[in-house]
């Protein structure tokens, strides 16, 4: 009987992901080459990370006025990138719970953050709805799924400033209008992939609202203008991410 692990910690991938993951470990697509030892500067690897890329878009019909890109340091790093890239004067939050703590605590080392809304009356038991989104704020953030508390947006908001969400615990179990966001990020190990790889998913205009000068690696135009590729990135099979996206997981793990 097949096992499952309802811990937290990575998501239980379907066995089509691991059976390919196993076999480009050994030998990826016929190259002599294990997945692990390839360089990531030959068309193989590029293969697979366009791929993903591609998948991604087709999956969540992603406009094409937004660039893909895969980075380390899972999704709690971009907890200060984003303030890092966007906040300039103050920025707005929605605090519904562990990880929205999380991200304020964050930003508040890079400006005046405004917590627009919250369900910490009743130990976010709830999301908050029907609140008025101030038009000076750089850009509003919140989670979309709350996994510690079992909350999550079923709907996506409408912003008149940059919207950007946390999506580690739900992305691609529910369809998301990409267009009414700034930003999406997650950790690909809840829903995609193994642990290793955070998704980010970013409207070209941002890239042009890059507030400060930034540490390399810390600059989202890094990430965009080298494909994904400014240093060695995490090695995933080729199906992984089709395959794994049928069984989104949407458990309680770290960010």
């Amino acid at each position: 009987m097949k096992k499952y692990n309802f811990n937290a910690g990575p998501s239980i991938l379907p066995n089509v992901a691991l059976e390919a993951a196993a076999k480009a470990i050994i030998d990826f697509d016929g190259t002599g080459l294990s997945l692990l030892s390839i360089s990531h500067r030959t068309k193989e690897f590029e293969g697979v990370l366009e791929e993903a890329k591609s998948l991604f878009k087709e999956l969540l019909n992603i406009p094409d006025n937004y660039s893909i890109y895969f980075v380390g340091g899972g999704a709690s790093t971009q907890f200060f990138h984003i303030p890092a890239n966007f906040l300039k004067t103050k920025a707005g939050y929605v605090n519904t719970g562990v990880w929205s703590k999380k991200a304020i605590k964050e930003a508040k080392y890079y400006g005046e953050v405004e917590i627009i809304a919250s369900s910490e009356d009743r130990n976010f038991t709830y999301i908050p709805k029907g609140f008025d989104i101030p038009s000076d704020i750089d850009y509003l953030y919140i989670c979309s799924n709350n996994t510690i508390y079992g909350t999550e947006y079923k709907t996506d908001l409408d912003s008149p400033v940059p919207l950007i969400a946390d999506m580690s615990s739900d992305i691609l179990s529910r369809p998301v209008d990409v267009s009414k966001y700034a930003m999406i990020y997650g950790g690909a190990q809840k829903n995609l992939a193994p642990a290793g790889v955070t998704f980010v998913i970013i409207r070209n205009d941002m890239l042009e609202r890059v507030v400060r000068p930034l540490p390399t690696m810390v600059n989202v135009n890094t990430h965009v203008a080298n494909n994904s590729m400014f240093n060695t990135p995490c090695s995933m099979p080729r199906s992984t991410a089709t395959a794994s996206s049928a069984a989104p997981s949407r458990r309680r793990t770290a960010r």
